[in-house]
């Protein structure tokens, strides 16, 4: 029987030892699961308070879409920070990754949904009809709503599902593009401008708007939804905000890229939220643009 050498030796060390750093910290292996259920439970929140009549509820005064609407971003930032706690406690796995997209599915694709539902059947008909629009109402308008709503969803799951399959071992250090809008900028997009029309409404014209200004905010909210939608099927490409700009070192443009939005959020946040991100959304176009017109720009090859 031969002894061990002590390359042997050191091999079975060095192997004991990425064994360990796999294993997940004791006690903390739960935070990240923890995090994702709180995601769950905005999402579900948020559509508890949009479900209720279009009012002022006891939550700092604030109308109920504006709870829901800060519910949901509260579930964005619980499922921003949860695959990097799991990282850190080194508690990553499939069954993370599953609940995070079941916990993504209500917090950003039934609860945004349902936000624009009630808020176009409460602002919509000369006479405020408070019930949510369905596919049993008796005009097109309302039954092409509740369709963009079931679109909305419908996308929001192959989008996750999608993500799930593409990506199952990428590593979050080097992803810098999504396939598609994700779903927490398209459920941003719906929601700030949601928090926006609610902000106008009661800071600017004190509780209620000027007359056509209703159906006309009842005919944008749809529509962003709709384009919402198709961008999370869409193939274009989105840059990871976090991985792109704010992880490892940056120049002088990544620094303004992130101050200035900050500026605007502490002087205007529900203007800021929309505009950052309606312009996240729109980069996949513009960037799908770009770069099809530098292939056109580039001369062709020579023929034989």
């Amino acid at each position: 029987m031969s002894l061990p050498t002590p390359t042997n030796l050191r091999e079975r060390f060095r192997m004991r030892r990425r064994a360990s750093d796999r294993r997940p910290i004791p006690g903390l292996a739960v935070i990240p699961a923890l995090m994702t259920l709180g995601n769950l439970l905005c999402g579900f929140a948020a559509i508890h308070y949009a479900a209720m009549p279009v009012a002022t509820s006891e939550v700092f005064g604030w109308s109920t879409l504006t709870v829901a609407g800060c519910l949901i971003f509260a579930g964005m930032f619980l499922d921003a920070l949860d695959g990097s706690v799991a990282r850190l406690t080194r508690s990553t796995s499939d069954l993370g990754a599953q609940l995070d997209s079941l916990a993504d599915m209500v917090a950003f694709g039934v609860a945004p949904a349902f936000m624009m539902l009630r808020l176009v059947s409460h602002y919509y008909g000369p006479e405020h009809y408070t019930g949510v629009l369905g596919p049993d109402a008796d005009n097109l308008y309302a039954r092409a709503t509740w369709t963009i709503a079931a679109a909305y969803i419908c996308c929001t799951a192959l989008r996750l599902a999608r993500f799930n399959v593409e990506t199952p071992s990428a590593s979050a250090e080097e992803r810098r593009w999504f396939r598609g809008l994700p779903s927490p900028g398209a459920a941003g997009c719906v929601a700030s401008l949601i928090l926006l029309h609610q902000h106008l409404l009661v800071k600017r014209f004190g509780g209620e708007f000027p007359p056509g200004v209703e159906r006309t905010s009842s005919l944008i909210i749809p529509l962003v939804t709709l384009l919402a939608a198709l961008g999370m099927v869409s193939t274009m490409r989105y840059p990871h905000l976090i991985n792109r700009w704010v992880i490892g070192r940056k120049d002088f443009r990544a620094l303004v890229r992130i101050v200035i939005p900050i500026v605007m959020a502490v002087w205007w946040l529900q203007v800021a939220l929309a505009v950052c991100f309606v312009a996240y959304a729109i980069t996949g176009p513009l960037g799908a643009m770009n770069r099809r017109m530098r292939r056109r720009a580039q001369p062709m090859p020579p023929t034989a």
